[in-house]
Parts: structure tokens; C-alpha cells; sequence
């Protein structure tokens, strides 16, 4: 059985406006333990003989961390001293997960509790030791005032919150890697510019059929026309099918006389060249229309457009954005610090801002060997097949850039890390009902755990299902009276 036993003094002074502060009651305490199986949270007041005294006893079922709803437990208290102990049994819980059992001491001293669970939801068995019982109540310590450290998260509010759970913090190996920010970009040869090739009008008529923004384009795909502007390709087209009537012209005649005998195969051959050539020219014209057709250079997205029907655009001025997302690249911005630590072995994953889910890099295609002298980084490259299309072009990323090197320490689930302003946190549970907020220090990740340097130690219990409505609890400005309706 796994234990962790946590004594605290139930306390509340009770002053009135004007009045002389009243005598301060006797202490009662609080016991915080896990097993296996089961969780206990038991409070109970100060024990003195003769007196009975009403416990809270809170049992939770790991598996699943619901109250237990059913079954009856049994309260045994040794006497260190020798001598009968003292039972109590409760057969059902007053409400789910609450048992009021109200044991009767006849004798002061040191009692050892065995706590018996017998339920459909768990059998355990929990020993609790050291409770002493006073002969009188003035015998007993007196509470000395509200102690309001940590974050009240009440086990009525546990059992109703979607999810929560909580695990003993472990040690373990994971793969060593650090923080770094990042920003997903293209990969090379997968962005295109589309500019004008020349100067002219945006052909209306072209436009309707235009691909927009988000819409999937081919290679060599027709994006626009354009009018070229007099002086430009206007005045250009007749006299490219006038080369073209000369060079057909040519080519005719060298044949003729080739097989005259009257010229060599040379000649033939240089009014062919010439002729293609001509013809080419004609086609880059619009073959035959004076339109010049605006292309697809590569395959992909269109995401940007630029183009209004009937307007003029000037030589080289931008028409069209295309990416290829299939593949991107995550640029990892390395501190100066750790750039030692990359090698060809690195790995790298990352989060996209506003989603949980964690993405891994194929390989690693570049590390700079230039530090940065405004960001004091390096940027590593690292390719990403993005087959879904989830991953956005120009998206921010939590990088973990990893050293292919492995390392022990005190490890704990991913889940159980929340990202706060940058800062790593997680939420530590001390007592049943008390929580604290860590700022932890991660050194590196490997399935779906996570090696915590510093800021948690190893046996503490932190919240790893629903650690974000445990901080809206501390965010809360209501604070819960202390207590339950039992």
C-alpha cells in the first residue's frame, strides 16, 4: 500500500465586532491517504473521552475517482496501550462518499485506526496511526486561527468535475529535451509568387473562372488573363505572327533547296530553330487571342489573390500566393544557450497555440551555425508531413526540441502540465482537499510523460485529469466555507 499520511489542524477563530475574542475551541485534525485502490480524506474533531465524536470520512475509488456510493466500512481503534478496541460500523454512506461514524473513547492515549472498506466500487484496508484521545477537553490543544494557504477544491467538487484524477509523481527516463518557440513555415520549392509577367489589364472575363483563396490549384493551371498594353505585348502580337509567317516561310524554302542539292542540312536546321522559336513567342502572346495566360507554377493552395477585373498591373507586380501544405517546416528558434546540444540525432515535437494535440517532426533539414545577435537563437529546420492538412502555414509553436540523449529523474503525465503565460504549471495536491499551484521546470518528454526538474518532488500527489478547472478554483473569488453538509 501506497500512503501518504497528512496531519492538520482544523481551525477557525470566532471574533465579533467590538466583542473580546472567545476561547478558542478544541483542535480537531484532518488525514489525507491513498492507497492502491482507494482515497481517504478524514476529518474529525478534538478526542476526548467520554465524548462522541462525529468523523468525516470521504472515500473516493481510484480507478475512476467517483465517491464511493455503496458498502460499509468498519473503524477499529487500537489502544497502544493494550486493552479492547473500539468499533464502529456504518453499513451505507450518509451521502455519496461521506460516512458519519461517531466513535465513543472510554480511555485517553495513543489509538492506532484500521479503517476497513468493504464496497463494489473497493475492498482496502488503511491503517491511520497516532490518533491521541484527551481525558478532558482542557487537555486538548486549542486552534489558533484560519490558516488559508493553498487552493480549496472540495471533494463534493472533485466528484462532480469531468475527469479529474490525480497520480503519485515518479521517477523514470525520458528522452532530454528543452523549450524552445517556433513558427511553421513553407517548405522550400512549396511557396510561389505569381506575378505579371508584362504590363496589361486584368481580363474580366478570366476573372469569374479565377481560383479564390483556399481553393486547390495544379501545375500549369490557368489563373487569369492579361491584356498586354500597347507597347508592350499589344504592339507585339502582329509582329510576332508576322515572325511567324517569315519563319514558316523560311523553313519552307531551305527545304526546297535542301533537296535541291543548293544548300547544306545546316541551313534547314537553323530556319527549324528559328521557327519554334516563333512560335513560342506567339504562344507566350496568348496563342492566338493577344491574351497572355497567367499560370500555376507549382501545385497547392491558393492563399492569397490580388488581382481586380479590369485593372492594370505593371510588370512583376504580385497576382497570386500558392502554398503546398502537404509539407511544411517548423523553424525552431534555439536560445544560444542550448545550441550546443543539437546534433543530427535531435528530434523535435510541438503544440500549436489553442490545440492539446502533439505533433512529431520526420527529420531534422537544417541547424543554423549563425546565432542570431537581436534573438540571441539559432534556427533549426525540421520537416513535417502534413497529410491532413491541420497544420497552418505561419502558426506559432511550443517546440520541444530534443538531444537524442537520454535522462532520470522525477517524471510525471503530460496532461498534468498546463502552459500559463509561457510559464510551465502544475497543481500539487497536499491534503484531500488542498492544492498547490507549481511553477515546474521540464526537461524533456517521451510518450505521454514528462521529466519535471524542478518544482515537484517524487511520492507528491499532482492532479493529472482536469488540472485547468483546479485553477479556475484558485482564480475564484468565492472562497468555500469550510466544512461540509454532512
Amino acid at each position: 500500500m501506497v500512503a501518504v499520511v497528512s496531519l492538520v489542524i482544523v481551525v477557525s477563530a470566532c471574533k465579533q465586532p467590538g466583542a473580546a475574542t472567545a476561547e478558542a475551541k478544541p483542535a480537531g485534525g484532518a488525514i489525507t491517504q491513498w492507497t492502491d485502490s482507494t482515497e481517504l480524506f478524514m476529518e474529525h474533531p478534538a478526542l476526548i473521552v467520554g465524548a462522541p465524536d462525529k468523523f468525516a470520512v470521504h472515500l473516493t475509488d481510484i480507478n475512476d475517482f467517483a465517491p464511493l456510493r455503496s458498502g460499509r466500512i468498519t473503524l477499529r481503534f487500537h489502544p497502544r496501550s493494550g486493552g479492547e478496541p473500539v468499533v464502529v460500523v456504518q453499513d451505507v454512506p450518509r451521502s455519496p462518499g461521506i460516512y458519519g461514524p461517531s466513535p465513543e473513547f472510554k480511555r485517553p492515549g495513543i489509538y492506532d485506526l484500521t479503517l476497513l472498506v468493504e464496497s463494489p466500487q473497493a475492498r482496502d484496508s488503511i491503517i491511520v496511526p497516532g490518533l491521541r484521545v484527551f481525558a478532558t477537553t482542557k487537555e486538548a490543544p486549542k486552534e489558533e486561527g484560519d490558516d488559508e494557504s493553498g487552493i480549496p477544491f472540495l471533494k463534493e467538487q472533485q466528484w462532480k468535475t469531468p475527469g479529474f484524477q490525480t497520480e503519485f509523481a515518479k521517477r523514470g527516463s525520458v528522452l532530454e529535451s528543452f523549450q524552445a518557440s517556433g513558427q511553421i513555415v513553407p517548405a522550400a520549392g512549396r511557396f510561389a509568387q505569381v506575378a505579371a509577367p508584362i504590363s496589361g489589364l486584368i481580363d474580366v472575363t478570366s476573372v469569374a473562372a479565377s481560383p479564390s483563396p483556399g481553393q486547390q490549384v495544379r501545375r500549369g493551371q490557368v489563373l487569369a488573363l492579361l491584356t498586354p498594353s500597347l507597347g508592350e505585348g499589344g504592339a507585339s502580337y502582329p509582329e510576332a505572327r508576322a515572325r511567324l509567317r517569315e519563319a514558316q516561310d523560311e523553313y519552307e524554302r531551305a527545304k526546297r533547296l535542301f533537296a535541291a542539292e543548293a544548300v547544306p542540312q545546316r541551313r534547314v536546321r537553323e530556319a527549324e530553330i528559328r521557327l519554334q522559336a516563333a512560335r513560342e513567342s506567339l504562344v507566350g502572346l496568348g496563342g492566338g487571342s493577344g491574351k497572355v495566360a497567367i499560370r500555376a507554377p507549382i501545385s497547392g493552395v491558393v492563399t492569397e489573390r490580388l488581382i481586380v477585373p479590369g485593372s492594370r498591373v505593371d510588370a512583376g507586380a504580385a497576382l497570386f500566393t500558392i502554398v503546398d501544405p502537404s509539407v511544411v517546416w517548423l523553424q525552431a528558434n534555439v536560445p544560444a544557450a542550448q545550441a550546443s546540444l543539437i546534433g543530427q540525432a535531435s528530434n523535435g515535437s510541438f503544440e500549436l497555440e489553442g490545440s492539446p494535440r502533439i505533433y512529431r517532426a520526420q527529420r531534422m533539414v537544417s541547424s543554423g551555425s549563425v546565432i542570431d545577435s537581436l534573438s540571441r537563437t539559432v534556427a533549426v529546420i525540421y520537416e513535417i508531413v502534413n497529410r491532413d492538412g491541420s497544420i497552418r502555414v505561419g502558426s506559432n509553436a511550443r517546440t520541444s526540441v530534443g538531444t537524442g540523449r537520454q535522462v532520470t529523474g522525477v517524471i510525471v503525465r503530460k496532461s498534468a502540465i498546463l502552459d500559463e503565460n509561457g510559464r510551465p504549471v502544475a497543481y500539487v495536491q497536499p491534503e484531500g482537499e488542498t492544492f498547490e499551484k507549481r511553477d515546474v521546470t521540464l526537461g524533456g518528454s517521451e510518450g505521454g510523460y514528462v521529466l519535471v526538474v524542478s518544482g515537484i518532488k517524487e511520492g507528491e500527489r499532482v492532479v493529472t485529469g482536469a488540472p485547468y478547472q483546479v485553477r479556475l478554483a484558485s482564480l475564484s473569488t468565492s472562497v468555500p466555507a469550510h466544512g461540509h453538509g454532512h
